[in-house]
């Protein structure tokens, strides 16, 4: 079944508000957002680095997002953050001894399990948006 131009619209639009939400709430806390990643037993090492560069790529993914040109590109970039995201998750219930601290925003009030099913969500949506383009 194929979505409607509007329903892709709808649908990327969504991601730009997660992604614009998600980065903005990231920089306004930095330094606790560098501190849970730090915290996270399989992030720990690249905390730094990976601190910025999820910023910069949800950003970039808006960027592509907003533009009709570039929006299967977004959808793309949106389908692998939100997958990056839900396989961490995912990893993080399953194989770590500790789950560090939740997400920040209207996702804290979410338990991981929740926050998975999101996630799951959200890349449905966006494999959806996807095929709708080609």
């Amino acid at each position: 079944m194929k979505i409607t131009p509007t329903l892709i619209k709808i649908i990327s639009y969504f991601f730009v508000l997660l992604f614009v939400y998600a980065a903005v709430s990231k920089i306004l806390d930095f330094e606790n957002f560098q501190v849970q990643i730090a915290q996270s037993p399989l992030l720990t090492s690249y905390a730094g680095m990976i601190s910025y560069l999820v910023i910069i790529v949800e950003l970039i993914t808006v960027i592509l997002l907003v533009s009709p040109q570039l929006r299967t590109a977004g959808l793309f970039f949106s389908l692998g953050l939100m997958t990056s995201f839900t396989v961490y998750i995912y990893m993080i219930l399953h194989y770590s001894d500790s789950i560090p601290c939740s997400c920040g925003g209207i996702l804290e009030k979410m338990d991981w399990d929740q926050h998975l099913i999101f996630n799951i969500i959200c890349v449905v949506l966006a494999v959806a948006a996807i095929i709708s383009t080609s």
